[in-house]
């Protein structure tokens, strides 16, 4: 059997398994299994539990729980409410009002989160129902959630670079970095869009209801963000500055959150119990597909399958500008399949040849890959965020993926920009990992 016929009978086996419901990590497994089988290497058993135990065993690694019991916690306080309330008296002046703190908001919770379902889920909680009883549009409402709620995982710290991190083998703290710059251009193009629909539509944006508040109001309703937003600079800080590794920095988030918890009066035996049984369940989730792909990726390499894919590919004589659009539209077809973590493990082993032989830097790569699956997130008819503000809306989902198609597009323009100008991604690690 010659490697064509190999790849496409492993890639036949994923897809039959996958299309009939087995799990995401028994598939790869299997899929791992019949690669060393074909591979003529009867050790499956020891090849598995060795990369298990190989893709556990990481310090790296332990920084992934912390993260997301940082999230976990936070995500059952008042944040959320305290949020919009603290934000909205400073965003009357711009054009399209209280929707901006659909973009700010997600991004200051993305940053304590590090998943973009609980950031749309908890941001829209409250956004929603304010918004619309102040008589804001409701698409545009929705649509500006749905985008600003991929934030979650572009903003550090985050449990998608985490993954993206230790599947490439790179430095988290790099990548961590690297997340900073293309954040804030999200975030301006929503805001900068919002602006333009804004001033073409002024009849479906209602007055400035908190212009007659004062600077000191102003300041007192931002008060209970000050707590949050320390946790976030010291977390930050650390990052930057090399005072801690990104498990130590994870670490000192838990406390943080939990300090910050207590202070709200949300911090109950029950709330503390749910945040733990919630880091275990998505953790223990994360955890398996890691070994699974892990798995995968070893026994392809036994195969030569993922090298002599990448030698074709080479072969064509592509662009590195044409590489990355073609992988664009893969990862957006995959995205109306598969979450972004099992896009990650499953693509990896095989797409990370092609990019270094194109000449592009793995952690520049890790901040690309984190942008198309944001694109996922918002795209029908698995999108995640789509999925989260059906429920919450009462909505169709034809409703809510017309709403966000808009910022689907400007995530497209993010992808571009940061292809077109890779510093915008490389500057922050450079600067401080100058070797």
């Amino acid at each position: 059997m010659d490697l064509l016929e190999m790849g496409l009978l492993l890639l036949g086996v994923l897809t039959l398994l996958l299309g009939g419901g087995v799990w995401i990590a028994m598939s790869l497994m299997a899929c791992g299994w019949v690669s060393l089988l074909l591979a003529g290497k009867m050790t499956a058993g020891q090849i598995l539990a060795t990369t298990t135990w190989g893709g556990a065993n990481s310090w790296t690694l332990a920084a992934l729980p912390l993260f997301i019991w940082m999230g976990e916690i936070l995500f059952r306080t008042k944040l959320s409410e305290e949020m919009f309330r603290g934000l909205a008296p400073w965003v009357g002046w711009l054009p399209g009002r209280l929707m901006h703190v659909n973009v700010l908001g997600c991004g200051i919770f993305g940053s304590v989160s590090g998943s973009s379902a609980a950031t749309c889920a908890t941001i829209a909680k409250i956004a929603l129902p304010e918004l619309k009883r102040r008589g804001y549009n409701e698409e545009m409402s929705l649509g500006s959630l749905a985008g600003a709620g991929t934030l979650g995982i572009l903003i550090p710290p985050s449990i998608t670079m985490v993954v993206y991190a230790v599947a490439a083998e790179v430095s988290i703290i790099q990548v961590f970095l690297a997340g900073f710059i293309p954040g804030l251009i999200v975030m301006a193009l929503y805001s900068g869009y919002i602006i333009w629909w804004s001033l073409r539509n002024p009849d479906k944006t209602p007055p400035d209801d908190l212009k007659h508040l004062t600077f000191r109001e102003r300041l007192r309703e931002s008060a209970n963000l000050i707590p949050c937003t320390l946790l976030i600079l010291l977390v930050f800080a650390s990052l930057i500055f090399g005072w801690a590794t990104a498990t130590e920095c994870a670490a000192w988030g838990v406390m943080g959150s939990l300090a910050i918890s207590a202070w709200s009066r949300m911090l109950t035996w029950k709330s503390f119990w749910e945040s733990v049984m919630g880091t275990v369940r998505l953790t223990c989730m994360i955890m398996l597909i890691l070994a699974g792909a892990s798995f995968m990726a070893v026994a392809m390499g036994y195969t030569g399958v993922p090298l002599a894919l990448a030698a074709w590919v080479n072969s064509l004589g592509l662009s590195p500008f044409m590489l990355i659009a073609v992988l664009t539209v893969m990862y957006i077809v995959l995205g109306t399949a598969l979450d972004g973590i099992s896009m990650i493990l499953l693509t990896t082993s095989i797409v990370l040849p092609m990019i270094k032989a194109a000449g592009f830097d793995l952690v520049w790569f890790g901040i690309f890959m984190v942008l198309v699956i944001e694109m996922a997130e918002v795209s029908p008819p698995v999108g995640f965020n789509l999925f989260v503000l059906q429920a919450m809306s009462g909505k169709d989902s034809m409703y809510v993926a017309k709403a966000s198609l808009p910022f689907f597009f400007l995530l497209v323009a993010a992808v571009a920009i940061i292809t077109v100008w890779p510093w915008t991604v490389m500057v922050l690690p450079k600067l401080a990992f100058p070797g």
